[in-house]
This record gives structure tokens, sequence and C-alpha cells, in this order.
């Protein structure tokens, strides 16, 4: 099993602050939301702003990756181009926005999980993920790992809902499904479990914003 490497110093532009882990204390709910961020935008906060509602979250850690093995990174703007956009946008003290992902050289979202829980194993965390996510969760690297060590939150997105329920990792853990009115004990639940949350949406993506960046230069 492959395990991340020690921390790298802080190399600039980035702060140190932005590469360590953030604190959390004893039973902190602490929601994880990682992605590239490039852009970050509406859609992602409101995922972020209804998970801390609905799961009654301590912390949210907006985790801004290196980059995303499922995507091309010929174009990915420079991270800390990503940190500072998603600290503009994140003004809830709740949401801590970060990179530690670089620093402790993980690739894959089920290291940077299993790091956690060696790391802070007293912190009840919880796997934050739009709905669009779920429907290629099961191509993700040891995606079962990731639903073994954590419960999930999936908050849905502007799409064919019954399609994303209908996807592979989506059968393979509808056992594990809780009803959304019992969102707020998902952190408190042993993985495998998850939930579906419903609420406000929006139709941005980073796909189109970066599209409309491109069009008007």
């Amino acid at each position: 099993m492959r395990r991340p490497l020690a921390p790298l110093a802080p190399a600039a532009p980035l702060a140190a602050e932005e590469l360590r882990l953030p604190p959390s204390g004893p039973g902190w709910r602490v929601g994880l939301f990682g992605g590239s961020f490039d852009p970050p935008h509406e859609g992602h906060l409101l995922v972020a702003e209804t998970v801390l509602q609905r799961l009654r979250l301590d912390r949210l850690w907006w985790m801004v990756t290196p980059g995303n093995p499922l995507k091309d990174h010929g174009r990915l703007r420079p991270l800390a181009e990503r940190l500072a956009l998603s600290k503009a946008l994140c003004d809830d003290p709740r949401i801590v926005v970060t990179g530690f992902e670089a620093a402790w050289r993980v690739r894959y979202s089920a290291d940077t999980v299993m790091m956690l829980r060696r790391r802070r194993p007293t912190t009840r965390f919880v796997w934050v993920m739009g709905a669009d996510s779920l429907a290629t969760f099961h191509r993700w690297q040891d995606w079962r790992r990731i639903a073994s060590a954590m419960p999930i939150a999936v908050v849905d997105r502007p799409g064919s809902t019954l399609s994303l329920l209908s996807s592979p990792a989506a059968r393979a853990l509808k056992p594990h499904r809780l009803l959304e009115r019992d969102a707020a004990r998902l952190a408190q639940a042993d993985p495998p479990a998850w939930v579906f949350l419903h609420g406000p949406r929006s139709h941005q993506s980073s796909t189109r914003l970066r599209e409309l960046a491109e069009a008007a230069s």
C-alpha cells in the first residue's frame, strides 16, 4: 500500500500556513471538500454552506489540490492563485482554505483520507463531494477505501439526479445511505455511510468559466 511521504518545506509563493494541516480538536466534526477549484465559484460555495448547515459541522476544510489525476493539468492555474481565489470567495470563518496536500505529496484522495485518519484519529471527518463527482466516484483510485474510512456527504448539483444515483458507486453504497432527514448524525455514523443532500443549486461550472475567460481574451 502506497503511503504519503513526509511533508516538504513550504515553497514560495505559498505561505507556510497554507501548507500546514488546519487545526482540529477531539470530537470536532470536519468536512473535507477537495478539488482543483480552477476557478472556484458560487456552486462550490453552495456545497460548502449546505454541508456546514445540514451536517452541523464545526469546520469545513476547502482543500485546493495540486491537481486532479482524472483531469488534464496542462492549463491548470498555479496552486497559489487557486488558493487566493478560493479565499476571496469564502468569507465564512468556519471554512478553512488549505493546500496541505501539496506539502504531503499526496496524489490521490484515498491517500489524504488515510493520512488524516492516522494523524487526527479523534476528529470526526466527513468526505464532501458534489453530485457530479458521485457519477465518476467509481473511477477514483481506491474509492472503496474512502467509503470505508469515513462518512460521505453528496450535495445535489444541476443535472440528472436520477442518473447520478444509478452510478456504479451509488449502487454499491445504496445499503449504507442515510435518509436526508438524518443528515445531522452523519458525522457520528460508522462508515460506510452516506447521505444525498438537496438544497440551493448553481449552474456555474469551472469548465464554463474557463471557456468564457478564454473567449474574452
